[in-house]
């Protein structure tokens, strides 16, 4: 059989993370290592299928620290740590002097994933762009690491049966003593406090040694949550989906084993940053916005929002004179996904298939935007006790002043009604704007769900039943499984679970195809070490006597004999494959030239 030598890259650099399915030597998904291990399901859907291999590591894949350059020289460690949300931080070092930091956290997975987050997010710190690498780790001390096991030890310090008149000023300078303080919060209704230091080792120390001191004998300490390992609704909806848990029961993430978490969130980020480059190039990575072209003029926005599924969405841009339109969310992750699925799937509107590709790149989330989202903010407007006699065109109109507004939608039995604007910055500001209108003091005025975070209604009835056996329609489903939390089965993948994977997969297949067809092309007989039957099991071995010799030469001459007849018989056998495969060839090309064309939309 021939051998092609193929010019063939992976789609996803083996270093870019530990634990994740693209990384050898960690458990792995099959289709991402060799596409024979991918096994199809009854939907010709890959399954996956874990992988355990003993390959050695990169060195710094095991690092618990990310290092962090181009950090402006003025910034505090509050101002850092405000962007860390992956897992309990160890220590934080900051060297101003040579503009950058070190972050260390108690694990790696938790590494992993603020390392691909901060990468897939473009972490911006005061308008500079942060260089995101590994550190060296140093070991973590025994002290440190019993006070982590039998205490639950954090940076964060405790402070409980506070004095009322206690202030933030004082705890500092009473506390400081110890080492470097990142925050200090005070909660006068309960007249406790929690302070966060530089490290956990300091912690200990204050734990240990505080109590004993005249002053503070009469409060309580001891050891509060990490804020940096904080699990926001965002993750959890992020995870959920990443491994296939009903919506509606993202809740139960928030007890999950926190290194599982992790490392889920980091495979998921890991994913979206190789969907975001295979289409758009590595310029793409962290784009949040989304491209939908071959719009049917007769679509409305608001038709548009009712297929879009999978995350809250920043902004939506129509242009019907021009059949396109942007969808831009506020995770680039969703994006990824979103991008993913409608490419896997299709997307269809009065029965027109849509084209997806990347519109121009959003850039990072704002950091006002980001915080309102934290808090509960969203595109959609929610207004209470409001009679259903109220006059739409009148709701419209007061709100219309803040912006561009995609739909209203009124539930009578439920005296409520919603306003769904074009852009979650409008919807901020009528939140806050609609207050001061007389006609609207008697409303209950708040943030409703956006229903573009809603899951894709394909994955709907793949995904994990929590109620056991039976899908949403009532069948027995096989694909669901029993929903225990404190089984790994409620974790478990399902075919639909790992849309990124999907995506990636069959890319890589269609990359592969490529090359093969490249390679065919390219081959010629004459560098075949085959050709004209010889081959080196068939050479003589050394010290073969002349009757092995003979025998040798008799069964050649019969070889190309037979080689002879064969290509009598057939002599346009080698020119129909040359044909066949440049047709192949040119049908790749020509396939993969009108997915750049999509996949490279750029904005006007």
């Amino acid at each position: 059989m021939a051998q092609y030598e193929m010019q063939f890259t992976p789609l996803l650099p083996s270093q870019l993370l530990m634990g994740s399915p693209f990384q050898p030597g960690t458990p792995a998904i099959a289709q991402f290592g060799s596409f024979s291990g991918a096994q199809e399901g009854p939907q010709g859907y890959p399954y996956p299928h874990h992988q355990y291999s003993s390959a050695p590591l990169d060195l710094d894949a095991r690092s618990r620290t990310v290092y962090l350059g181009n950090v402006p020289n003025d910034t505090t460690p509050e101002e850092l740590l405000n962007h860390v949300r992956s897992g309990v931080v160890e220590s934080v070092k900051m060297v101003p002097e040579k503009n950058c930091a070190f972050i260390s956290f108690l694990d790696h997975s938790s590494a992993a994933h603020f390392h691909s987050d901060a990468i897939l997010k473009k972490l911006s710190i005061k308008s500079h762009d942060i260089k995101i690498g590994w550190g060296k780790s140093n070991p973590i001390s025994p002290t440190v690491q019993m006070a982590v096991s039998q205490d639950g030890a954090s940076r964060n310090v405790y402070l409980g049966n506070l004095p009322e008149d206690i202030s933030a000023e004082q705890i500092h300078a009473e506390l400081s003593k110890f080492g470097p303080i990142d925050t200090i919060k005070l909660i006068r209704d309960k007249n406790i406090g929690f302070v966060h230091f530089l490290n956990i080792a300091t912690a200990v120390r204050v734990v240990q040694q505080l109590p004993y001191e005249p002053a503070w004998a009469q409060r309580k300490i001891y050891y509060g949550k990490d804020r940096c390992a904080y699990i926001s609704k965002t993750q959890q909806q992020n995870a959920a989906q990443y491994l296939g848990i009903s919506p509606g029961y993202e809740h139960i993430l928030a007890n999950a084993d926190r290194e599982m978490l992790s490392t889920a969130l980091a495979q998921q980020s890991a994913a979206a940053v190789a969907v975001a480059t295979t289409a758009g190039g590595a310029n793409n990575v962290g784009n949040r916005t989304v491209y939908l072209g071959n719009v049917h003029p007769e679509t409305t926005i608001e038709e548009i929002c009712n297929v879009v599924r999978g995350g809250l969405l920043h902004a939506i841009r129509y242009i019907p004179e021009k059949h396109i339109c942007f969808v831009t969310f506020v995770d680039p992750t969703a994006a990824a996904q979103f991008f993913a699925m409608a490419n896997l799937q299709g997307l269809a509107i009065h029965n027109r298939r849509l084209k997806v590709g990347w519109g121009k790149h959003s850039g990072p989330l704002p950091n006002a935007i980001a915080l309102a989202v934290t808090a509960g903010a969203s595109r959609n407007v929610y207004i209470g006790n409001i009679d259903d006699n109220w006059p739409e065109a009148k709701l419209r109109h007061d709100f219309a002043e803040f912006g561009e507004i995609e739909q209203i939608n009124f539930l009578a039995e439920k005296s409520c009604a919603f306003v769904n604007f074009t852009n979650i910055t409008n919807a901020i500001k009528a939140i806050e704007g609609i207050k001061q209108k007389d006609d609207y003091k008697q409303f209950k005025i708040n943030f409703g769900k956006d229903r573009c975070g809603n899951p894709p209604r394909q994955l709907q009835h793949r995904i994990l039943s929590p109620t056991g056996q039976h899908d949403k329609d009532g069948e027995n489903n096989s694909n669901s499984a029993y929903f225990d939390k404190n089984s790994s089965v409620a974790y478990g993948t399902t075919p639909g679970s790992h849309v990124l994977a999907q995506y990636l997969a069959q890319a890589q297949q269609e990359q592969y195809m490529y090359a093969a067809a490249v390679a065919a092309q390219s081959y010629t007989p004459e560098s075949d070490p085959s050709h004209n039957g010889y081959s080196s099991s068939h050479a003589p071995a050394e010290g073969n006597n002349d009757d092995d010799d003979e025998a040798a030469e008799d069964d050649d001459e019969n070889k190309e004999s037979a080689a002879t007849t064969d290509s009598a018989s057939s002599p346009n056998t080698n020119s129909a494959t040359t044909t066949s495969m440049e047709e192949k060839l040119d049908d790749l090309k020509k396939q993969n030239s009108e997915e750049k064309v999509v996949g490279l939309a750029i904005e006007s």
